[in-house]
């Protein structure tokens, strides 16, 4: 028999002091001495006001993304649970501060407590999810008794002038204009570092709201469409993905392979529409209408696609009103598979949830189009 699965808890972890958009230069360099001219125009769209970087304006990193996981954890637990009660550590990440180890794996090393089954999640946005999936599924089949579920991004390091300097010198030499590419450039202004951690248990709280877990489903459309975000890899002129280990080292420092891209125009074609598709799917397997939704809150990597997801939900017949939708990237910056869980976080403790609402979570990963859902209950 299966048994309910309860999110108890939920903390964050963002690094350093608030930047502004006018600061991020200071903290990320700027690439050929130059300011970007793509900057403003992303901000604008994305209407991201602020963020928080796990480094300093000296370029100094100030955490690891497993130190930043780890701070979350801490931030989660209480007198009554402590990480020494931890059971099942779920991690999910796009940006583990190696190849190997895996990232849950070095979470688990800086917290010191007891051998327990930690499971590490990679991708993109719905790695985070598919964390959170695992976590509950173990519980839910009685295989633990409590788990802990993070997302977490140290992306900062990644989008920092200094990575893209030899690519600049080499079109330098070449009397190329020196400027990196709009599909790297766009995601500087678009991506920052933060963690969250969830507390899951079968049991629910027993003085505060508690969140049941109703379901979770995640799709690949990746049989549909070609590579949209990549790192570490080049796309040929096919649009085949050309990985890492094919180039010589030395391309990998002046072509910064390892430089984070993305294909706007994919983006653009691809995100809303399979996104709709998908969520449609979810909606009538659990037998939901949108009138029975109380919260929706929707990962949005720009202010840009809130029209956009709108759009595509009214031609379905399934729109949320917008006062119902929860969004905090304004705030807090695109922090990738932290931010639909720091989103639950700000929402839980804002006492604005009521025993017996419906909220409905919806994650797009645009690295090779997948998508996340969950159902979830207050009680």
């Amino acid at each position: 028999m299966n048994k309910p699965v309860y999110i108890q808890r939920i903390a964050k972890f963002l690094p350093g002091p608030c930047v502004s958009n006018d600061e991020m230069e200071s903290y990320l360099g700027f690439i050929g001495g130059k300011k970007s001219r793509f900057k403003p125009i992303v901000l604008r769209n994305n209407r991201i006001m602020r963020r928080h970087y796990a480094r300093d304006k000296q370029g100094n990193n100030t955490y690891t993304n497993a130190e930043l996981t780890l701070e979350a954890i801490k931030a989660l637990c209480t007198d009554a649970f402590k990480i020494g009660d931890i059971n099942l550590l779920t991690c999910g990440t796009a940006t583990p501060d190696q190849i190997l180890p895996a990232h849950g794996v070095m979470v688990h090393g800086l917290m010191k407590s007891k051998p327990i089954e930690v499971i590490s999640f990679a991708g993109s946005c719905c790695s985070g999810m598919n964390a959170l999936k695992y976590a509950y599924m173990s519980i839910l089949t009685g295989d633990s008794d409590n788990a802990v579920t993070t997302g977490s991004e140290k992306v900062s390091g990644w989008m920092s002038a200094q990575a893209f300097e030899e690519e600049i010198i080499k079109l330098s030499e070449a009397e190329e204009n020196p400027m990196i590419a709009f599909e790297k450039d766009f995601l500087r202004w678009m991506l920052s570092d933060g963690a969250a951690a969830l507390l899951l248990s079968n049991q629910p709280n027993q003085h505060d709201l508690s969140l049941k877990i109703e379901n979770i489903e995640i799709c690949s459309y990746a049989n549909e469409a070609e590579t949209c975000m990549y790192m570490g890899s080049e796309k040929d002129e096919n649009g085949n993905l050309i990985g890492w280990s094919h180039y010589k080292p030395k391309d990998w420092i002046e072509k910064s392979i390892f430089s984070l891209k993305q294909d706007t125009h994919l983006l653009d074609q691809y995100i809303t529409k399979l996104g709709a598709k998908n969520y449609l799917k979810f909606l009538e397997k659990n037998n939901l209408h949108s009138q029975d939704i109380d919260w929706f809150l929707p990962h949005i990597s720009s202010e840009y696609f809130r029209l956009k997801v709108d759009e595509e939900m009214r031609k379905c017949e399934m729109a949320v009103p917008q006062e119902k939708w929860f969004v905090n990237l304004g705030n807090i910056g695109n922090i990738g598979s932290a931010s639909i869980f720091l989103a639950m976080e700000e929402l839980l403790n804002s006492r604005k949830l009521e025993r017996g609402q419906k909220i409905v979570l919806t994650v797009p990963e645009s690295a090779r189009f997948s998508y996340a859902n969950a159902l979830l209950t207050v009680v």
